[in-house]
């Protein structure tokens, strides 16, 4: 298709269409009248060969057509508001920008909070949002990453697309402080008896597939999807969880719990921030990009430690 012959503004119509569901609200939200929205619609028909909108007693639902655009259409014009907010030069001190990062309440706690910091003391006009990983992040990597600036999330999970690399850290488990049956450490036998508390998706906590592939299949009493929930899941029960350390030793003072060596050989975690091409060249993409790095360079030469103890496990 020629985008040439295409009328651009007919995808910010679309958008305000199906998810408004109704011809007056969609053109208050665009900025135009009635008549004006009604005609969009009936080009948007026209091309599409397809009602996308019908009526269903007293209001409008999207035909399987129109349900299937509303995402794509909302990516579209995503993309294409970062593409032409897109300068040159970018000032922190003074100019205004929103940066989007997709990112586990792990990724936020650990190293969100400090890139906030250094947002706040460098760029007090921007505005810096995370969203919650879902699924579709998996699934349609491309698309969903071109919609914002970046994605927290540690190798193995997306490959393919432009990252720089923050810090390493590693598994540990976490028990009860006052846990009745164990001592200074874990074995295998504990991890198979004991009940445990599960993170729900199994792309963001690689180290469980581990246990997988060594025979073992925890007995799970509770799955949740957060990380930050693990340990106040585990305090004051027989219960043991899978955390990573730095986010394990921010969270054992206020939940009771002991941060204990897995017992097996577990693969540690690289965190990275990964991007769409589309931003590689944006100014102000790329002062976020070298924060980022700067941050993550002070939060490993805070914890020393815990950098040597992930190497040493790699």
């Amino acid at each position: 298709m020629n985008l040439a012959s295409l009328d651009l503004n007919l995808l910010v119509a679309l958008r305000a269409l199906l998810e408004e569901r109704n011809v007056t609200r969609a053109g208050r939200r665009i900025g135009l009248s009635q008549p004006a929205t009604s005609a969009a619609l009936a080009r948007l028909r026209h091309h599409f060969a397809d009602d996308l909108l019908v009526r269903t007693g007293n209001a409008y639902e999207p035909t399987p057509l129109g349900a299937a655009l509303l995402v794509p259409c909302a990516t579209a014009c995503g993309l294409l508001e970062r593409l032409f907010t897109s300068r040159a030069e970018f000032d922190p001190a003074t100019e205004r920008r929103e940066f989007t990062i997709i990112a586990s309440d792990y990724a936020v706690a650990v190293f969100g909070a400090a890139l906030a910091r250094a947002l706040h003391a460098a760029a007090p006009a921007s505005r810096l949002v995370f969203q919650q990983v879902g699924p579709e992040i998996a699934e349609n990597t491309d698309a969903t990453l071109s919609a914002v600036d970046g994605l927290l999330m540690p190798h193995g999970v997306v490959s393919g697309l432009p990252t720089v690399e923050l810090y390493r850290d590693e598994w540990v488990c976490v028990v009860a402080a006052d846990h009745p049956d164990i001592g200074d450490g874990l074995t295998m036998d504990d991890l198979a008896r004991l009940p445990w508390v599960v993170y729900q998706r199994p792309y963001d906590a690689p180290a469980a597939r581990q246990l997988g592939m060594l025979g073992l299949e925890p007995h799970v009493e509770v799955s949740v999807q957060s990380f930050q929930l693990l340990p106040s899941l585990v305090a004051g029960t027989r219960r043991v969880a899978l955390i990573q350390r730095r986010l394990a030793e921010l969270l054992a003072p206020i939940a009771d719990v002991r941060v204990l060596p897995c017992p097996f050989e577990a693969v540690p975690v690289q965190e990275a921030l990964w991007w769409h091409p589309v931003h590689t060249q944006d100014a102000a993409h790329i002062w976020l990009r070298e924060t980022a790095a700067r941050v993550a360079a002070d939060l490993t030469a805070l914890t020393p430690a815990a950098e040597g103890a992930g190497a040493a496990g790699a």
